[in-house]
């Protein structure tokens, strides 16, 4: 059960827990194979190959273990790899990695999300925890947060107890009095209760749990229902 009293500070996942990442991975890869397409023209052909970037991406998996926390790493180097297959200009990463992530950060928020956190950083401090790569002072919403952590800039991601910690850390409080909020049963779940905070699971679409080991200390449909339980 979610011990409300407890409660000093918040961690939050950003991706699926804010807003849906597939559409916006989805309208960022659009964006990159439009510049491509004028800047590259061959690599733009050589991605519409069906398989081609699947199969690169799972060559920099193996091949780039050192970027396995870096996802803008490992998205600009899939690039140039690409530009080199097809010929282009390897340099050509660079500016068509910044178009791709500058679209990444065009994310179209659940109906719910700016007013749970408008709600969540009046009361707590708030510290973002992500896997992924979105900018929170580019997305809009970093006046929200007291501090945010990838596993980029920690060289360590979810579900590692120490990224908890280090959010917790930058909140001021010890790990007991934090609830850790997020999507991922597995990576906010069991990364967030191994690191000794509270955890609410934001499950929208009424999925399973399936950690026996591991319960969450509260499961809720979405975010308003969650405010509501700390209000």
């Amino acid at each position: 059960m979610l011990d409300v009293a407890r409660i000093r500070a918040i961690t939050l996942d950003l991706d699926d827990t804010l807003w849906p990442i597939e559409p916006t991975i989805r309208r960022a890869e659009s964006t990159l194979q439009a510049w491509l397409s004028q800047h590259a023209p061959a690599t733009a052909a050589l991605c519409a190959v069906p398989g081609a970037i699947r199969q690169v991406r799972q060559q920099m998996n193996v091949e780039r273990r050192d970027l396995a926390h870096d996802m803008s790493a490992l998205r600009r180097e899939s690039i140039r790899v690409m530009l080199v297959r097809a010929g282009d200009d390897p340099a050509l990463a660079e500016p068509a990695f910044d178009a791709f992530f500058a679209a990444r950060q065009q994310v179209t928020f659940y109906d719910d999300a700016l007013a749970a956190l408008e709600f969540l950083s009046s009361r707590y401090p708030v510290v973002a925890l992500s896997n992924g790569n979105a900018d929170v002072q580019r997305v809009g919403i970093g006046h929200h947060f007291c501090a945010a952590f990838s596993s980029t800039a920690l060289r360590v991601g979810k579900p590692d107890p120490r990224m908890f910690q280090v959010g917790a850390r930058a909140a001021g409080a010890p790990v007991d009095a934090v609830l850790h909020i997020g999507d991922d049963a597995h990576l906010d779940g069991v990364g967030a209760l191994n690191a000794g905070m509270q955890m609410a699971w934001v499950n929208r679409w009424g999925l399973a749990w399936e950690h026996p080991v591991h319960q969450p200390h509260v499961t809720v449909a979405d975010l308003r229902s969650l405010c509501e339980l700390l209000a």
